[in-house]
């Protein structure tokens, strides 16, 4: 790496924390180990190299040779990471949300007519709300997650309504609640005429979001009335160390059969997927529910973050 490369990858790691991050220029000093005057240059050298537009044109080198790392030890068809190191969570937690924005304006920016398919998740719902807006109507956009709660209500994580009115598409909501009240009612749901069109649909997407979630007591599916105590307690007892979809997965990467899938109504996910499915997590409370994830090779794109990654690739090893 010349000079001049290592000066404007500096200044576009700068740039990410001050403009995407919203750190202080003496908090981007004292991560980057520079004094504050070097980072404000740096941020207004970013400027200056036109790196700067509404998100940050120039990826970190680190970064950028950390995701394709990525893509060739999990077999990845994209991948992006973005800055971490010496970063408060909240701060990464932006970062991989306007990254995932990226990623979805991706996928929809095509002319022809996409199926987009998406799961529930407070980064994905994040991603949506960042991403510009788009005139696709010609596109569909489709649930592949029940969104109502054993109460009735309504998670505020489901997005495909939201990314059906930033694009001006088709909107298709799963018509069933994510766990149904037994079996015999998940048979009533998912036999619905509506519900078996939305299955078909899914199968033909071009490409799919999802979040990954983690298993534990501050979890969205508990806190958001989805499962009881009982069920995260004997969930974690089991070994489940992640949930996509509803469906619950060990440290392995293998489904973890649960008395919940008999009542689970969401869309499965297939591993090894032969079309796009991208999943959108990170941090530290992440780590151990994306490498089981990745181990089960249930995806084949991620945004991820910095050290993420790193932990990722060196437990792989």
């Amino acid at each position: 790496m010349t000079k001049n490369d290592k000066k404007q990858d500096m200044a576009a790691r700068a740039a990410w924390m001050y403009y995407i991050g919203g750190q202080t220029q003496n908090q981007i000093a004292d991560v980057l180990g520079v004094s504050r005057q070097v980072a404000q240059r740096l941020v207004a050298a970013a400027s200056e190299m036109e790196l700067v537009q509404v998100r940050i044109s120039h990826t970190v080198a680190q970064c950028a040779s950390l995701a394709e790392q990525m893509k060739q030890t999990f077999g990845l068809t994209r991948c992006q990471v973005v800055p971490s190191a010496g970063l408060p969570a909240e701060t990464v937690q932006h970062m991989i949300t306007v990254s995932a924005a990226e990623e979805i304006e991706w996928a929809v920016q095509p002319e022809e007519p996409q199926i987009i398919a998406l799961g529930s998740g407070r980064t994905l719902r994040g991603a949506v709300k960042e991403m510009s807006e788009i005139s696709r109507p010609q596109h569909s956009c489709l649930s592949r997650i029940g969104a109502i709660a054993s109460d009735g209500s309504c998670t505020l994580y489901d997005v495909s309504l939201s990314l059906a009115e930033k694009t001006s598409g088709k909107y298709f909501i799963l018509p069933a609640p994510l766990f149904a009240d037994n079996q015999e009612d998940r048979e009533v749901w998912c036999n619905h005429r509506i519900y078996k069109l939305i299955n078909e649909q899914t199968a033909l997407a071009d490409v799919t979001f999802i979040g990954i979630g983690h298993i534990s007591f501050q979890c969205p599916l508990y806190t958001g009335g989805f499962i009881t105590a009982e069920d995260v307690q004997r969930l974690l007892d089991a070994g489940a160390v992640a949930e996509i979809n509803g469906h619950f997965i060990d440290n392995n990467g293998d489904r973890l059969p649960d008395i919940l899938d008999s009542r689970c109504t969401s869309i499965a996910l297939q591993r090894s997927p032969s079309r796009q499915l991208t999943a959108f997590a990170g941090g530290e409370d992440k780590f151990q529910a994306v490498q089981a994830v990745l181990r089960g090779k249930w995806i084949n794109g991620l945004v991820t973050d910095e050290t993420t990654a790193e932990r990722l690739l060196q437990d792989n090893t």
